[in-house]
């Protein structure tokens, strides 16, 4: 690499890592209330807290990281603009698609990598994390059961034993269990004892030798079942919001997995078509790295007049148009409206268009009198909003103060 290209690479990884740290750091505080919650009543530790954010980090870094290499392109190149590197680069014979080298080659590591995430990656954190939540159930549903102790660690039921013979085998069972509506049941039983089934993720108590005493209207029905074996499923508070979050979906299962369901269903005559949009999506997905990049050197350099907030302006307009068109154009295909192959494509080829209507106008030096107006209207209204909150940007103040008296 020359010289001049191994210092846009750098300035761009700059921007890079802070843009993808800090748009990371923001969505999982979606996750943080859930994580504390985990701490505090499940008991979960740093180290599998760390683990757990390791796991689910692809599904994040899979959005991230296109964004970030826009914010990287437009927020270099308006430095570069604003601070008339551009100007010396132009005067020193280089132009534009001279430029746009390392920018492409940027963006194509990136594309290489947000590929290995969303193939590799997200399935394997999302099979780790399926285990580990087992794990935490399984460890976390024996913990607590005491001799002689009213259990309400699992939703709609009250829990009781006489005697504890080991970790998951217990004598003399009493069960209230309140999970139908409008009336209790009463399980007595000999013995108990927790099974797990790591499959479906589901911990079952498995009785024997009891009697069910069900009184469906109270003072009317009052019926009692004796049994050798019942099993009763252990609903533990927060298991079933793990279990919606986290287990596979359709955006979260391998290509392999994808292609098996969209087979599968086909052979029952039913096309799948929110498996048929995900998949589609998992190749449009890293394409949009390069796309933005290609977009995001002329919007960076024509955003110069406004600093560095024209630059954050732009590029933030790009990313809603794109990620608002494409949830639109995705729910149309999940629901057959269009091609549900094609529905997720088309937000790329807007780009495309997009960026070759820009990379030629930068080319050939063609000012662009349209976006500049936007640009200037968006940063007037983007400084008024800054001084509303008593804000005010560096490159608002004057650029040449008057000179002192002599």
């Amino acid at each position: 690499m020359k010289i001049i290209h191994r210092y846009i690479f750098t300035e761009m990884l700059k921007i890079f890592a802070l843009s993808c740290m800090f748009l990371t750091m923001i969505m999982f505080l979606d996750k943080a209330m859930f994580m504390t919650d985990l701490i505090l009543n499940r008991g979960l530790t740093m180290l599998e807290v760390g683990r757990m954010v390791l796991y689910i980090s692809p599904i994040f870094l899979s959005i991230t990281i296109p964004i970030s290499v826009l914010v990287a392109a437009v927020m270099t190149f308006n430095q570069f603009s604003a601070e008339n590197e551009l100007v010396v680069m132009k005067s020193s014979g280089w132009s534009f698609t001279y430029l746009l080298r390392p920018v492409l080659l940027f963006a194509f590591i990136a594309y290489i990598a947000t590929n290995a995430i969303i193939f590799y990656a997200l399935p394997m954190g999302n099979q780790a994390l399926k285990v580990m939540i087992f794990d935490i159930l399984k460890t976390r549903a024996n913990i607590d059961i005491k001799p002689n102790v009213f259990n309400r660690d699992f939703d709609n039921m009250v829990l009781m034993v006489k005697e504890k013979k080991g970790p998951n085998s217990f004598r003399g069972v009493f069960i209230a269990d309140s999970s139908f509506k409008g009336y209790t049941k009463i399980i007595l039983s000999e013995q108990g004892t927790i099974m797990t089934d790591q499959a479906n993720l589901r911990i079952q108590l498995q009785l024997r030798n009891g009697s069910i005493h069900d009184m469906a209207k109270q003072g009317e029905d009052y019926q009692i079942m004796k049994f050798d074996r019942y099993d009763l499923t252990l609903d533990i508070p927060g298991a079933n919001q793990l279990k919606q979050n986290q287990i596979l979906k359709p955006r979260e299962m391998s290509v392999y997995e994808l292609k098996q369901r969209i087979e599968a269903n086909r052979k029952n005559n039913w096309q799948d078509h929110l498996a048929e949009v995900e998949l589609s999506k998992r190749f449009s997905l890293p394409l949009t790295c390069i796309l933005f990049a290609i977009i995001g050197v002329p919007l960076g350099i024509t955003s110069r007049r406004s600093g560095k907030s024209g630059g954050f302006i732009f590029a933030t307009g790009i990313i809603l148009m794109y990620y608002v068109s494409l949830v639109l154009l995705q729910n149309f295909g999940r629901s057959g409206r269009i091609n549900p192959y094609f529905s997720v494509w088309i937000p790329n080829i807007i780009l495309f268009i997009l960026a070759i209507y820009v990379g030629y106008k930068t080319q050939k030096e063609i000012p662009f009198r349209t976006l500049n107006t936007i640009n200037e209207k968006l940063t007037q209204f983007w400084e008024y909003l800054l001084g509303l909150f008593g804000f005010r940007e560096a490159h608002s103040l004057p650029q040449n103060p008057p000179n002192p008296p002599d």
